[in-house]
């Protein structure tokens, strides 16, 4: 894929390693950064982007793999002023709140799920996850106060 000097492209950035992200492993949790102009071709699969101050630690030079051509529909975009990226354009996800709770039922055990709503994602995004990996991974969100859960 070639891309023109002058155009918009969005940058490919992931949750970091170890990090649960919507249960997902892989594609499924890739996410992109908001559109960046594309300031020059360096070779044949490289590229220089215009980034703001604060990505100043991150180097501008991305691979053809790294980017996508930027088409206007924001659903899968998140802000980038909102996340800290690191060097390696990987961010930490964390969930804000419990939007509701469920209990599957196998033959010979029970299963808690909780539905997470997650910092960067709009609540239409929120994801089902098991209690025991989120209460092992985030004890916080299941601290009892009126800002931490939906429900208690």
């Amino acid at each position: 894929m070639a891309f023109q000097t002058g155009e918009n492209v969005l940058l490919k950035i992931s949750p970091m390693k170890g990090v649960m992200r919507f249960g997902k492993k892989g594609k499924l949790s890739l996410r992109y950064i908001s559109p960046f102009e594309v300031l020059e071709c360096v070779g044949s699969m490289a590229y220089r982007l215009a980034l703001p101050p604060n990505l100043s630690s991150v180097h501008p030079v991305f691979h053809v793999s790294m980017v996508k051509r930027y088409h206007g529909d924001g659903d899968y975009i998140i802000k980038w002023d909102l996340i800290v990226l690191d060097k390696d354009l990987q961010y930490e996800e964390e969930p804000i709140a419990i939007l509701d709770r469920d209990v599957r039922k196998l033959r010979t055990q029970e299963i808690k799920s909780i539905k997470v709503i997650w910092k960067h994602r709009p609540v239409k995004e929120a994801t089902w996850e098991t209690e025991r990996d989120m209460r092992d991974k985030y004890p916080q969100l299941f601290i009892e106060s009126g800002t931490t859960s939906f429900f208690p």
